[in-house]
């Protein structure tokens, strides 16, 4: 490490060679310098110079020290001080692995108006295991109108900060007040082992000098420096030293890694430990808990005996010295706890009621959780009974032996543990939507497949037993516009369903969020349209038997990744019943859906779902809710509202602003009249699901075909020909 006058200010005039080819440990400054009184240096070696104590690898004289870390011990002011080089070392501590040294302060002095004298330092430690502290260093910058450089660097980086400190005057100065008047601090970077310091005094005012000769700019250590306004107000500090802290480290890797390289690992005595250094690459060495000593040195750290310490005796009772540690006991005739002062006490002859009154405190205990046991066991078994009964009721054994029978079968009862697993324990942020049947929600499943669980509010009783066997059925639908029921949970008083994940959201949200209908065109509405009425016509005529949905509605229709329709929920389903005595009883559905005859009959029929998907082609074509409360009674139902425009020729009042031109206005005229009959007041009046997913494949081909583009004339012609749903001839024996 050397010293040097900082060439940025004026020529190289001489070097001060320094320091420092050491790993100094910083003594804390709550301790005295002999803190550790015992002797830490090779055998025939001085361990002192005067009252600094010399630990290896430091040493004086040939032989005592490690490679880097030779000082000398020279007279200086009338005692022997420590050296390295010319530089005096204050102090050393290896167990905290910090030094102090001497450091000089650069300064600026102002002779008179015209001339200045400068003395400016550079410090270096390039090469060596050593950087000056940065947790308990500043650079500290002195003076009126001065600003205070330093460059710093380590092997890797360079960096330059610099202070300002300025004052008015000298009464604006305050003793102990660093903060920018007349005194500025500032940090360092971690892992420095180079800097040097240069000044800018901007003093232009003869009345400034007269009070504030000199700047100075230095790096000292923080806990150590007081600000004095003699500092400014007189040229005090232009000779002085100030302490700097310094830390050492061995090696540029981690205890781990140069635990590798015996041949150049320092910590050799028994019972001491590696710990990496906090300043920057390399490691120290310390002793292990319960030993003291010197790390360095063979057989150096050497045990504490804790019972000798009269001072701070550990025990209450007899201490006896372990290795690393101690052990205490109670004297002969005492109990109690000898770790703790004054817990070790004469033993007192015990009464009968002492240990009658702990066998009845621990009797009481044993039964209690014995009790508990029991009540624990005996709920468990209610649970268990009671999920066994929920699955019986729902017909899952004969589910089970199904699922069992057939093997391809890609169906599956799940634990309600499971679907909790899934959800979250069905957790809030996981719904996917609530409706009055119940709410879905959003899960994962062990093997990563993410599904759609429904979690009903109520069941009909009547469909309970049958409730397994109609699970089977739906698990077998197979089409590509309805969405796949993947399981179910029955050991719940009402069943969960759990389908296929379908992303993109419902229909209901398509038309009628964000007002995004607006932007469809007329063709994506037919698509939607003829995919929900495939799916419905599936259900209806392909199924075995055959499903009658009850719920359509744009909430139960989803579109997946590709905006396809996906008809879902079953929850309203039921199969088509093959007599009178199985139609239900209690009418269930939703506002603005419902089937007028079946709000009469409660007959739920297959003309029930014709009639309700009437309604979704209406909300494709005009954007508009199915029922709006906050609309003029004559206009809350959209169905009601629909067949009077029809009936008055003012279709265009209530049609969708976006789809409305002239060369498709015959064609939505076509999907309107399919509409209005679909929502016919007689059932028997309805075209079947069937009929009515041919008609929407015939009007989106009739979209396609190249005339319906070039010649307006010839597509309203097209449109003339097709089927008209008010014509009575048109339900005929084969109508239907």
């Amino acid at each position: 490490m050397e010293l040097k006058r900082n060439p940025m200010e004026e020529s190289l005039k001489h070097i001060l060679a320094v320091l420092l080819s050491l790993q100094l440990l910083l003594l804390l400054m709550t301790l005295p310098p002999t803190a550790e009184s015992y002797a830490m240096a090779l055998p025939g070696c001085n361990d002192t110079c005067g009252d600094v104590p010399i630990p290896y690898p430091f040493g004086i004289g040939p032989g005592c020290f490690m490679e880097g870390f030779e000082l000398n011990c020279t007279m200086s002011n009338g005692s022997y001080r420590p050296f390295r080089e010319n530089v005096e070392v204050l102090d050393i501590s290896l167990s905290l692995g910090r030094g102090r040294i001497k450091n000089n302060v650069s300064s600026l002095c102002h002779i008179n108006a015209t001339e200045k004298e400068e003395n400016s330092w550079e410090v270096s430690m390039v090469g060596m295991p050593y950087r000056f502290s940065n947790a308990f260093n500043k650079f500290t910058t002195i003076g009126c109108a001065t600003i205070g450089y330093i460059f710093l660097k380590n092997e890797k980086y360079k960096y330059w900060s610099g202070c300002v400190s300025g004052c008015d005057n000298g009464e604006s100065l305050t003793n102990g007040s660093c903060s920018g008047t007349g005194c500025c601090q500032t940090a360092i970077p971690k892992g420095i082992n180079y800097y040097s310091v240069s000044l800018d005094n901007k003093i232009n005012s003869s009345n400034v000098m007269t009070f504030s000769p000199c700047s100075y700019a230095f790096l000292v250590e923080a806990n150590w420096f007081n600000f004095s306004t003699n500092y400014v107000t007189t040229d005090e500090l232009s000779y002085k030293q100030v302490p700097v802290v310094v830390e050492m480290a061995f090696g540029n890797g981690t205890c781990e890694t140069e635990k590798l390289n015996m041949a150049t690992y320092v910590c050799v005595s028994d019972n001491s430990e590696c710990v990496d250094s906090l300043s920057g690459p390399g490691y120290l060495c310390n002793c292990s808990k319960g030993y003291h000593g010197n790390p360095y040195l063979v057989k150096g750290c050497e045990d504490i005996d804790e019972c000798a310490d009269k001072d701070n005796y550990p025990c209450s009772g007899i201490c006896n010295n372990t290795p690393g540690g101690f052990s205490c006991s109670c004297l002969p005739g005492q109990h109690g706890d000898p770790y703790l002062s004054g817990k070790c006490n004469p033993k007192q002859k015990r009464s009968l009621t002492v240990p009658l009154t702990l066998g009845i405190s621990v009797g009481v205990v044993v039964l209690v959780l014995f009790i508990f046991g029991i009540y624990i066991t005996r709920e468990r078994r209610k649970l268990i009974q009671v999920k066994e009964e929920y699955f019986r009721q729902h017909g899952g054994w004969l589910l089970y032996e199904e699922i069992r029978s057939k093997q391809h079968l890609a169906f599956k009862i799940f634990t309600k543990e499971e679907l909790e697993e899934a959800t979250n324990n069905f957790d809030d942020k996981t719904i996917l939507g609530r409706g009055g049947y119940g709410t879905v929600y959003k899960g994962t499943l062990k093997d990563d497949r993410v599904v759609a669980i429904k979690r009903s509010k109520v069941i009909n009783e009547s469909q309970t037993k049958e409730f397994g066997k109609e699970m089977l059925i739906l698990s077998q639908i197979n089409h590509k516009n309805v969405v796949k029921l993947l399981g179910c949970c029955l050991e719940v008083e009402v069943p969960m369903l759990v389908y296929e994940f379908v992303p993109n959201g419902t229909l209901f949200q398509f038309i009628h969020g964000n007002d995004n209908i607006s932007h469809v065109s007329l063709e994506t509405r037919l698509r939607i349209a003829h995919e929900s009425a495939e799916a419905l016509a599936y259900l209806h005529s392909s199924a075995s038997p055959a499903i009658i949905h009850g719920d359509v509605k744009p909430s139960n229709i989803l579109l997946d990744e590709h905006y396809m329709a996906k008809v879902s929920d079953f929850g309203a389903s039921m199969l088509a019943p093959i007599d009178e005595t199985q139609f239900v009883t209690l009418v269930q559905g939703t506002c603005g859906y419902l089937d007028p005859e079946y709000l009469q009959t409660s007959m739920l029929t297959d003309k029930s779902d014709v009639y309700s998907f009437g309604v979704v082609m209406l909300e494709l074509i005009t954007g508009k809710k199915a029922f709006c409360f906050t609309a003029p009674e004559e206009e809350r139902s959209l169905s009601s509202n629909f067949i009077s425009a029809m009936k008055e020729n003012r279709l265009h009042e209530i049609l969708n602003d976006q789809i409305v031109n002239e060369e498709e206005i015959e064609l939505i005229k076509e999907v309107a009249e399919l509409a209005m009959a679909c929502l016919s007041i007689r059932g028997e009046e309805r075209p079947t699901m069937k009929e009515v997913a041919e008609e929407l494949d015939r009007l989106r081909k009739l979209k396609h075909h190249p005339w319906a583009h070039h010649n307006p004339e010839e597509t309203k012609c097209l449109l003339e020909g097709s089927p008209n749903y008010d014509d009575p001839d048109y339900y005929s024996l084969d109508g239907r």
